[in-house]
């Protein structure tokens, strides 16, 4: 546990680092009034795995693209692979999820404006920022997700949300809220960590809630804590690589796992550290039998949203806010000018890094394609097989993960379709996880902050 100092005056430091730089991150304060665009002006408004691809591609792709990309973090700081910090995996430090926004600003040729979006004008193709005005060609929407404390506990108060958000980290979204967790982690008593995942809906990351009960439990083994990792999920073990979850849970953490299906959280008292719940008998049980469980950590994950930046561009969505797509495209539905990416999208494809990834290149070249007036086929490389690989440790010592991979399709419903398959790696030994699989999971997770930030 030597690294909880370290490591968080290191992030500190860079922070400070950052906030202190004048350059790129300060650029956009001259542009109070957004100045004419080139005609070839794309403003992209998230700098996550999706919105700093998509910048780079659209370079590579055509030099005469002025491209623009909007953050309102000053550091990169990675989501995918870092429940291992949870995990006390060795070798991962916070140095491993920190990227140099600046960095690829400068290599490619694109503005990196430090910025909170307030509100987005279609008719004049302006975003107002807390740094100024930016006018655009086309707009890029790659903003993420948010929470939805509200509609999972609408009769908590906005007081009681900021305390439980506080007091029980979701850590769905990088920066802080890790940090806190693996604080509570390294601070705890002997007792119990209670994970919830999202209660309902689409969410970031499918296995992540399933692959941070295996790391917590990790964790738990290796620093010899007495206590259990709890998991109180709505889905009765039907959850994203639920068999191959289940397996590892059952061979390598048999006495410290609980999962609990079928179960709904109904309040958290952060003072006494105790989870109220429900526990049905089954999908037809509308009553269910209420319960208490006491916690030393409890990690809460709401329900899911889409980010409010994509509301702002008053362009269709769904309940949750994600955009509606025109087609097999990533273009908005409502306007050609504007495209989605990342978690934002109605595709019915898994919201993760690596797909964020993908549909970054898919959406550079249809996008070079409209401002060159040339035609695209949003068909065209479908169905694409492994357009998504997703990898998730259940082990530390030996490391070992599993791994989901997906073929994306151009559904006859209008939307991409992504359909998946756990495989067994040959040196399994019939099982789902492999340590040459978790070889694989640190080289992708290497791979892509190198392409990110080289």
């Amino acid at each position: 546990m030597a690294m909880n100092r370290r490591d968080t005056f290191k992030l500190v430091g860079v922070a400070a680092a950052a906030a202190a730089m004048p350059s790129i991150a300060t650029a956009s304060e001259k542009k109070s009034t957004a100045k004419k665009t080139s005609g070839k002006s794309v403003v992209i408004v998230g700098g996550g795995f999706g919105g700093l691809t998509i910048a780079k591609a659209l370079r590579k792709k055509d030099k005469n693209i002025e491209v623009t990309v909007i953050e309102k973090n000053n550091i990169f700081m990675a989501c995918p692979f870092s429940n291992t910090l949870l995990g006390g995996l060795d070798g991962v430090s916070l140095d491993t999820f920190v990227g140099d926004y600046f960095q690829p600003a400068g290599k490619y040729g694109y503005d990196f404006v430090h910025a909170t979006v307030t509100s987005i004008d279609r008719k004049a193709k302006t975003v107002t920022t807390t740094a100024g005005d930016i006018a655009y060609d086309i707009l890029v929407l790659s903003p993420g997700i948010a929470y939805d404390y509200e509609k999972q506990f609408p009769t908590w108060s906005s007081e009681k949300i900021a305390e439980v958000s506080q007091a029980c980290p979701a850590a769905l979204m990088p920066g802080n809220e890790h940090i806190a967790l693996k604080r509570q982690l390294e601070n705890m008593d002997d007792g119990n960590v209670i994970i919830i995942p999202p209660a309902t809906g689409k969410y970031r990351c499918p296995p992540a809630p399933y692959e941070r009960i295996a790391m917590v439990a990790n964790y738990l083994k290796k620093e010899g804590i007495e206590g259990k990792v709890i998991a109180l999920d709505t889905r009765n073990g039907k959850f994203a690589k639920g068999a191959a979850f289940q397996e590892s849970w059952k061979d390598i953490f048999p006495d410290i796992i609980e999962y609990h299906g079928l179960t709904e959280v109904v309040d958290i008292d952060t003072e006494k550290k105790v989870v109220t719940y429900k526990v049905f008998e089954d999908e037809a049980d509308d009553e269910g039998v209420l319960k208490t469980e006491k916690y030393e950590v409890c990690n809460l994950i709401p329900i899911n949203k889409c980010s409010p930046v994509v509301a702002m561009a008053g362009i269709e969505v769904d309940g949750a806010g994600y955009a509606m797509m025109d087609g097999y495209s990533f273009r908005s539905k409502t306007d050609s000018n504007i495209y989605v990416i990342g978690d934002a999208v109605t595709h019915a494809i898994p919201p993760s890094g690596q797909t964020a990834i993908w549909a970054a290149h898919r959406a550079a070249g249809q996008i070079t394609d409209q401002l060159n007036a040339k035609a695209n086929d949003p068909k065209a490389g479908l169905p694409a097989k492994a357009a998504n690989v997703c990898y998730s440790m259940v082990s530390g010592k030996p490391e070992e993960a599993i791994m989901v991979t997906h073929t994306f399709t151009a559904d006859p419903s209008g939307k991409l379709v992504g359909k998946g398959n756990v495989p067994k790696p040959k040196d399994g030994g019939g099982k789902f996880r492999s340590k040459g699989t978790a070889k694989a999971t640190r080289e992708w997770f290497g791979g892509v902050m190198r392409e990110l930030f080289s």
